[in-house]
């Protein structure tokens, strides 16, 4: 019959099938077998006990299969030379090991010196007569064994055996006997030294070795005393040492042989061979020890010995595998030398692991034993301590203390694991612990429970005598709060908190009589938490409910505070559970692969609980939870029902305000993170080329990433509409007579969602119909494409023959006030920003206005600083040439031409006319001045010194150079002066001459038609004749009049001019002007010098210095 075997890997699988289906079954049955009294510690371990056993007998299956198969195939198998080797190696084991145990006992292994003598049989046969045709001979503690040649292979057979016959220590010694003449053949020793290191290595132990010369005894040797003749090496011998010894024992070889000699001459043994040694025998085997001395090729073979002796008398009389010990014995069986074994020592190595682990695991028992007699011991004096009522209340308080100690430290070790002092088989912490609540539980009752709950009714009830209207009602109404909660806690264990639970009590400055302050301070904090820490594990320990008196104080809190105050803390704790496990989203995050370095960075993130996996995965389900325990979190303190508490508070509108709550945080987080993007700077037009490419590239472009990433998480909290929902909505349409509605009419019905009106203007721009029709003309598909554009003009800027010039032409082109590429654009992007709102300003700015504000910039300051250029070459170095060092540019006496002024003042002077040709589209006139165009001029800074110096001119035109001349109409009209008899006052020939007469206006024109040019001023005091105060001549000289007058405004045309006379008398005159300052107005050009700068740029940083602009 035929038997199914699965193999071995079957088997295994099979094994482990039932191994996971028990720890499946143990698993899911633990309480039930926990009830018939069989832990979980106690399954698991039988669970693995048997399956170890299993698999054990699995994996060594094959082993015993093999075996079972080669002994039942055994009969079968053809005599063999070698079966009857192993036969003879049976047959002497046995005998010689049945000998040695009937001879010695049990112990013979350790009685007996077991020696292999190796060599040829002659020499073998000189040292141990029979040896060789026995095998084994025994006697006086020795068994000498024949090993066969010490030059021929070694046997296997006969190695064997000695390892069964003493396996730790298969032999104490090998002895090789030689001749003299042995003794010099290097080929035949070094064969030898190899053989018997084999054979170290097949037994695993190297036994000493004894070197054996036997010599010629001459035939004359009879009767002589025998004794041993040698010498032992100590370990790592070197040759010098072997030849040193020697020679010792040559002299001691003399002394003995010359003694013998004298007693018969015949025995002259000694003295041949210390004649020997010392004729050249000492150097001979100096040499052919050599390699078996310390440093030698075969050191390893641990030479212990040399011996000298002529042929032994074999006994006729002796027995068979009978010893009988000789004299010349006593050198090898006296030597108590021991051999090592080769390789690593495994058992020694196991037997001193387990020694010390046996020292070790004996030690920790004694220790374990006295940590928790010790702690044993502690906590029943602590126990009784704490309930004798007849010591001191301080004294009870600390040894409850004490003893709460204790048991908190027992619960951390069950809980973490005991020190592992107490462990080794004798840890009881939880069978302790077990035992000592119960003393605990009588003394802290009494101690905490009672004393606590007496002093928190007695708390309550007097905030229930307060009047109603009284004040302390209301102020103490959140602490009376949270002694009515503590008081429940003790009543309902399912609701403890320690912590709260003793903050409270030690804030109501909870108290014991005749117990100092520092006791108190000391030991009650941690009294109390653990004894509430504790309660819901001892639910027997609580106090009776107090119906009557909570109800009382749940009506008069009821009308003093509000539950809704702990929407926050859920709203609060829903947040930290989620943050937990969502990460914080960066930049690089919503970008994926693409790179958004080189554009734009922040170094903001937003949190990872306001994101959409973290509302799908588990904000949207916490919500959904703490609505569900929405009466249990909150008020439970102050009411039992659900229809105590009011309809605000119910799970729906908790629901809704959780929600909206939430959604607004997200919306707030992920707009301050894109509002906090900034666009990255570049100093180059190739790097700012490079940033457009990247940013309108289709696939690669980080800001399409971005934005697609936000109308992906602006979707949070949208519902889906279903199929179901459209099918209706068709139905309804098709019902209604709808079905003609044109494709155009018909919206996008996908429902709102929470924050779709805050990402509104970005879901428009993406064009997210969900954001709402909106501006249909922008859409960042057209802005990307307007980009490309620019790019590519940028690109074909580059790429001139001389790119400074083209740009210099794209620049001037926008400065004579014409639209490029460029400033559409960019122009579209501001559009863009602005539709955004001020709500998503800074990122509309930053990915909108920036890209193309910096390729403006590129563009414009290579071409500013050549309009700087041009301008210097065109009017500064000439307005230089005309004025410097003239009057009223510089106070010298050299007066500025008038003519040559108005060419530069007048309308179609100098200076507007390169304004109307190159400067039209960066400057507009509001008015009278000039002003910057915000439009053209963003990414360039026109200098200020500039614009003030050109509105300053353009006052002076237009009040001197109105008609294209100089020419200046005003009224004087001189006023009395006290001590003042007469003034004259004359301006380019026309004169003013007062008397103190009535005052009347006289018109004056500057510079006048009869060119006289000069003023002065004189005047005549009633003490004085007529005296000058100022006389000048040129064609400025009314100027350098009017500057050193006072002047005064008196309203828009009018002005009071002062000059103080010498002699101290003011002289006094009105001026009435056509328009502006009239004459004034040229006081302006004091000092004043034209700006050789338009644009601020780096490069005419050195210029302003120069020409006074950086004030």
């Amino acid at each position: 019959m035929h038997t199914a075997r699965y193999g071995f890997w079957g088997y295994l699988l099979l094994i482990i099938g039932l191994a996971g289906i028990c720890a499946l079954l143990i698993f899911i049955n633990q309480d039930l077998l926990a009830r018939r009294g069989v832990s979980a510690q106690q399954a698991w371990s039988l669970w693995g006990g048997i399956f170890a056993i299993l698999l054990f007998g699995l994996v060594c299956s094959p082993f015993w299969w093999l075996r079972k198969q080669k002994k039942e195939q055994t009969i079968y198998r053809p005599e063999v030379p070698a079966k009857n080797e192993k036969r003879l190696s049976d047959d002497f084991y046995i005998l010689l090991k049945s000998k040695l145990r009937s001879r010695y006992g049990l112990l013979w292994r350790h009685k007996v010196r077991l020696l292999l003598v190796m060599g040829e049989s002659t020499q073998v046969e000189a040292i141990a007569p029979g040896l060789t045709a026995q095998r084994w001979q025994e006697g006086e503690h020795t068994v000498l064994i024949y090993g066969g040649s010490a030059s021929a292979a070694p046997d296997t057979t006969l190695l064997t055996s000695l390892k069964r016959l003493r396996h730790f220590r298969p032999l104490d010694g090998i002895i090789w006997p030689l001749t003299e003449k042995q003794c010099c053949q290097t080929a035949q020793l070094d064969k030898g030294w190899r053989e018997l290191a084999t054979c170290g290595q097949l037994l695993g132990f190297q036994a000493p070795l004894y070197l054996w010369q036997v010599c010629d005894g001459g035939g004359y040797q009879a009767g002589r005393t025998l004794q041993s003749v040698g010498c032992l090496l100590p370990e790592r011998c070197v040759p010098e040492q072997l030849a040193s010894l020697l020679e010792a024992r040559t002299l001691q070889l003399t002394a003995q042989g010359v003694q013998q000699l004298l007693n018969n001459d015949h025995h002259d043994f000694l003295l041949r061979l210390a004649h020997q040694l010392a004729e050249g025998g000492i150097v001979k085997w100096k040499t052919a020890l050599k390699p078996l001395l310390a440093g030698g090729a075969f050191s390893c073979l641990q030479l212990r010995g040399l011996m000298f002796s002529p042929p032994l008398t074999p006994a006729p009389e002796a027995a068979i595998h009978a010893w009988l010990p000789s004299p010349v014995w006593l050198g090898v069986t006296g030597d108590n030398a021991r051999g090592r074994r080769v390789g690593f020592p495994w058992w020694r190595t196991m037997l001193a692991i387990c020694a010390c682990v046996l020292a070790v695991w004996v030690a920790g028992m004694m220790t374990s034993f006295f940590a928790n007699r010790a702690l044993i011991q502690e906590i029943g004096i602590q126990a009784t301590r704490a309930r004798d009522i007849r010591l001191p209340l301080s004294e009870q308080l600390a040894a409850l203390h004490t003893l709460q100690s204790q048991l908190e430290r027992l619960q951390y070790r069950i809980r973490h694991g005991a020190p592992w002092y107490q462990r080794f088989g004798l840890e009881r912490n939880a069978h302790l612990l077990s035992a000592a609540f119960p003393c605990y539980a009588q003394a802290a009752n009494r101690l905490v429970r009672d004393v606590a709950a007496a002093y928190l009714q007695q708390q309550l009830n007097a905030f229930i005598a307060l009047p109603p209207n009284s004040p302390q009602r209301t102020a103490t109404g959140e602490q009376r709060y949270k002694q009515l909660k503590a008081l429940l806690m003790m009543s309902r264990p399912e609701k403890s908190d320690a912590a709260f639970f003793s903050t409270t009590l030690m804030a109501e400055h909870l108290r014991y009589a005749a117990v100092p302050e520092g006791t108190r301070q000391s030991v009650l904090p941690s009294l109390l938490t653990f004894w509430m820490a504790n309660l819901p594990e001892h639910p027997q320990w609580k106090i009776a409910p107090q119906p009557q008196l909570t109800s009382a104080v749940r009506k008069i809190l009821l009308r003093q505070i509000g539950v809704r105050n702990a929407e926050n803390t859920l709203y609060q704790n829903v947040l930290k559970q989620v943050s937990r496990n969502y990460a914080d989203i960066t930049l690089a995050d919503m970008t994926g692969d693409t790179l958004a370095d080189p554009l734009f960075s922040t170094e903001q993130t937003v949190p990872g609980m306001f994101t959409r996996q973290a509302w799908e995965g588990q904000v949207k389900e916490a919500i959904e939870q703490v609505v569900t325990a929405r009466r249990e979190e909150i008020d439970w303190v102050l009411s039992d029902r659900r229809q105590d508490a009011s309809a605000d508070i119910s799970p729906e509108v908790l629901r809704a305000r959780l929600t909206t709550r939430y959604f607004t945080d997200f919306a707030g987080s992920w707009q301050a993170f894109l509002n906090s993007i900034r666009w990255n700077k570049e100093d180059s037009l190739s790097g700012v080329l490079d940033q457009l490419t990247l940013m309108a590239d289709a696939r690669q472009s980080p800001l399409i990433a971005l934005t697609d990433t936000v109308a992906w998480q602006a979707a949070t909290g949208r519902e889906s509409a279903g199929l179901s929902d459209s099918l209706v909505k068709s139905a309804k349409a098709l019902f209604n007579g709808k079905e003609n509605t044109s494709h155009a009419v018909r919206k996008d019905e996908t429902p709102a969602g929470p924050m779709d009106k805050t990402f509104a203007p970005l879901l428009r721009l993406i064009g997210d119909t969900t954001g709402g029709r909106g501006d249909t003309q922008l859409s960042l598909q057209t802005w990307l494409t307007r980009v490309t554009r620019v790019r590519l003009k940028l690109q074909q800027v580059i790429n001139a023959p001389d790119p400074q010039e083209m740009t210099q032409q794209l620049a001037q082109t926008v400065f004579q006030g014409k639209t490029v590429d460029l400033t559409d654009t960019r122009d579209y992007g501001r559009l863009i920003a602005a539709s955004l709102g001020e709500e998503w300003s800074g990122f509309g700015q930053s990915l909108f206005v920036s890209p193309v504000e910096q390729a403006w910039r590129q563009v414009l300051t290579p071409a500013a600083d050549s309009l700087n250029r041009q301008w210097q070459r065109a009017i500064v170095n000439l307005w230089e040439q005309d004025f410097a060092g003239r009057y009223p540019f510089k106070d010298t006496a050299n007066d500025a031409s008038l003519p040559l002024l108005a060419q530069y003042l007048r309308d179609d002077g100098r200076i507007n006319q390169f304004i109307a040709t190159n400067l039209t589209g960066m400057l507009k006139r509001e008015g009278r001045y000039w002003v910057a165009d915000t439009m053209n001029t963003q990414g360039l800074a026109i200098n200020p010194a500039f614009l003030r110096a050109l509105n300053r001119l353009r006052d002076v035109a237009d009040t001197a150079f109105a008609s294209g001349d100089a020419g200046v109409h005003f009224e004087l009209m001189a006023k009395p002066a006290r001590d003042v008899m007469k003034t004259h006052l004359v301006i380019d020939g026309q004169q003013l001459e007062y008397f103190n007469q009535k005052e009347r206006w006289q018109r004056f024109s500057w510079p006048h038609e009869q060119w006289q040019p000069g003023a002065s001023l004189s005047w005549t005091s009633t003490q004085n004749m007529e005296r000058i105060l100022a006389d000048f001549r040129g064609s400025w000289s009314f100027i350098r009049l009017l500057e050193q007058a006072q002047v005064t405004q008196l309203d828009s045309s009018s002005f009071k001019l002062q000059w103080q006379a010498p002699d101290g008398l003011p002289l006094h005159y009105l001026m009435r002007v056509e328009q502006g300052k009239g004459p004034l107005a040229l006081l302006t050009l004091k000092n004043f010098r034209l700006p050789g700068q338009l644009f601020l740029t780096e490069k005419g940083a050195a210029d302003r210095r120069e020409y006074g602009e950086d004030e």
